[in-house]
């Protein structure tokens, strides 16, 4: 299982499940908890963040493999990468400023082995992950599913999601793969 410096937290799913909606319901949370987070988010296609005429994107596509733009507001970095390069997770994680974020939560790298929740709605007839990927310590669904001994989520309390996570940081040491060990769920277990 990869480690990191900081506590690292993915959300696994098929396209579709609803991950986008469900962090951007727990961002919130988490931040009137204290908790400071930074989120890393893997897109299966080239994407942009500029607009052509704008200065970073003119510069960059002028040939600057890295364009740094600053406001006093926010700062972005856009780096170029060889076509086919695949992004490492820890190369990643690593680039984050890490002194001021205690929890990074990442959405995608499904095939990397680090710590996930699953996200598994049955109505998109796509099988679970788990327990294919041991690297899942949590499923959070819409109805009850097989989750064998791991702690089973209702994906629509964003609430009890947040408690799930602050249970299992509160147990992350630098360079370690937390479980959430004793952690029980409100949702009902599947009917035999």
């Amino acid at each position: 299982m990869t480690t990191f410096a900081k506590a690292v937290l993915g959300f696994a799913a098929w396209s579709g499940t609803g991950k986008t909606s469900l962090l951007v319901k727990l961002l919130p949370l988490l931040q009137t908890r204290g908790i400071r987070v930074a989120m890393i988010k893997h897109a299966h296609h080239d994407f942009d963040i500029d607009l052509p005429g704008k200065d970073s994107y003119e510069l960059r596509k002028a040939g600057a493999g890295q364009v740094l733009v600053v406001s006093g507001r926010r700062r972005a970095l856009i780096t170029e990468t060889p076509a086919d390069d695949e992004p490492d997770l820890r190369d990643l994680v690593a680039s984050l400023d890490l002194e001021h974020i205690d929890l990074v939560l990442v959405e995608g790298f499904r095939h990397v082995a680090f710590p996930k929740i699953e996200l598994h709605r049955p109505s998109t007839r796509k099988e679970l992950l788990y327990p294919h990927d041991e690297s899942i310590i949590a499923v959070a669904s819409d109805q009850p599913v097989d989750t064998g001994a791991l702690p089973l989520l209702d994906i629509n309390r964003p609430e009890e999601i947040v408690e799930f996570l602050l249970k299992w940081l509160s147990g992350h040491q630098p360079g370690s793969t937390p479980a959430a060990a004793g952690y029980k769920a409100p949702l009902a277990e599947p009917q035999p």
